[in-house]
């Protein structure tokens, strides 16, 4: 296997010093020893909750190639013998090593943010740019302080296209992240009620996400969606930061990267599109319009780093949704088979409504229903009851025929709900999973939408422990 990084040069970008005999290199790098694979190395961060100095020793039983800790740490690492390189603050030298990752790469580089949709679009430019030339993206959702500079960190020197998904809580968060990434194209998904806990308003919202053009190359593309109501601020915080390109996607009449036209099916999408000037048709594999909007900008970013649009394009029929994104699970009951969407893996008003919409578009078999279990959506602050609540509306007009409510602020929703309509509600998602277990029958699509927090992935996983998998229920190719 090539290496990522040599000893040497891993020591000269962190400043660090070495103790022992160092290996010629390093294969990856690894912050978790349960994920450790054979010659990578292990960096010792501590966080909130765990300092990775006390998993030394079991780093070094997975197959560590070398140890980076901090100086602080050594006396109390004892005995233990193994290659280390040794620095002021591990987290601030995985940093630096980032930083030196980007220095000597010359990869086409995207920075991703938004309310929703930052993962999942982050994960269809993976997919597509794969089919044009080598691709490094973030793992998961590793975009924050330590997420990161360790993706950046782990870039290989010969990548053609990073990826970046860049998130945030507060202001003043993406400021220094995207300024390690330093992005050609900066792509902003869509500004929406999350987070709003940390924030008055979504202005605010919109302004923080706005730091993401400050980390740009000269001569960089700001890509904005032009259906957003604060596509004109944005629009202006890129002039502000010195932003020269400013490209648009959505359905609006003026956007670079534009819908003409649009297909939805329950399990995909079929649309034309007028890509700055050509028109593409293009089957998406994964269903939902909020997947449309998302693909719409994955094109724009692809197209403005110079992809082979053919290519891309084409690669779009097998994209698949994520594990608690839209996946979706074909399992065996009594007299037949139920589709469950997963959405669980988090929620905000504008996913939720998303969510809602494409169980709309679902067919369910026989006599099966439409379903929609949904928990809280956190942060929301002082407005969560209202947004909670205004769901409603949203369910009723998508004619699902069946609510299972769980969590304190679901409480809003159930007394906003027409006394007429099937809404079971339960304070916690032990309370509220037998309800749902017993109401289960052949035809129905089930989709479970909540924050992470809330725990309702344990609905997800007990679905799937309970019925056997039937086969995944993709699009047809």
């Amino acid at each position: 296997m090539s290496l990522l990084w040599t000893s040497e040069a891993m020591i000269e970008a962190m400043n660090g010093r070495p103790v022992g005999k160092l290996p010629e290199g390093i294969t990856g790098i690894s912050i978790d020893t349960r994920t450790l694979r054979q010659g990578e190395a292990f960096f010792a961060i501590k966080g909130d909750a765990l300092d990775g100095h006390d998993y030394a020793t079991a780093a070094v039983a997975a197959g560590a190639a070398l140890l980076v800790v901090a100086e602080a740490k050594l006396p109390a690492l004892g005995k233990l013998k193994a290659p280390m390189i040794v620095v002021d603050d591990v987290l601030a030298a995985m940093t630096r090593l980032g930083i030196a990752s980007r220095e000597r790469s010359h990869a086409q580089i995207i920075a991703v943010t938004g309310s929703v949709g930052k993962t999942t679009t982050k994960e269809a430019l993976r997919h597509v740019l794969s089919e044009v030339g080598k691709v490094h993206a973030s793992v998961a959702s590793f975009n924050n302080h330590w997420g990161v500079p360790l993706t950046l960190a782990r870039m290989p020197a010969d990548a053609d296209y990073g990826v970046f998904e860049i998130g945030m809580n507060h202001a003043d968060e993406i400021r220094p992240l995207v300024k390690m990434v330093r992005p050609h194209v900066a792509l902003i998904t869509l500004i929406a009620p999350a987070h709003l806990g940390h924030f008055k308003n979504l202005q605010e919202i919109a302004t923080a996400k706005g730091e993401i053009f400050e980390g740009l190359v000269p001569g960089g593309y700001a890509l904005l969606n032009r259906d957003d109501k604060h596509f004109k601020l944005l629009e202006t915080l890129a002039r502000e930061a010195g932003v020269e390109h400013i490209k648009s996607f959505g359905e609006n009449a003026r956007a670079d990267y534009r819908l003409t036209k649009l297909k939805l099916h329950g399990e995909c999408s079929c649309m034309t599109a007028r890509l700055a000037g050509e028109e593409v048709v293009a089957k998406i594999g994964a269903p939902g319009r909020h997947i449309v909007q998302n693909v719409l900008a994955v094109l724009g970013a692809a197209h403005l780093t110079g992809a082979d649009m053919a290519k891309v394009t084409l690669a779009l029929a097998s994209l698949r949704p994520e594990s608690g994104r839209g996946a979706r699970h074909t399992l065996e009951v009594a007299k037949g088979t139920f589709t469950m969407i997963d959405e669980s893996y988090n929620a905000n008003p504008a996913s939720m409504r998303a969510a809602i919409e494409l169980l709309a578009a679902a067919t369910p078999a026989g006599k099966g229903r439409r379903i929609a279990v949904l928990g809280d959506m956190l942060e929301l602050g002082k407005q969560a009851p209202k947004l909670h609540a205004e769901l409603s509306s949203v369910i009723v007009a998508n004619h699902i025929n069946m609510v299972f409510l769980g969590g304190p602020e679901m409480a809003a929703l159930k007394a906003a709900m027409p006394v007429e309509f099937h809404a079971e509600y339960r304070q916690s998602v032990e309370e509220l999973q037998p309800q749902l277990l017993n109401t289960i029958r052949a035809g129905d699509v089930i989709m479970i939408k909540s924050s992470k927090g809330t725990g309702f992935s344990q609905i997800v996983k007990t679905l799937l422990q309970k019925y056997n998998t039937v086969e995944p229920a993709g699009p047809a190719e």
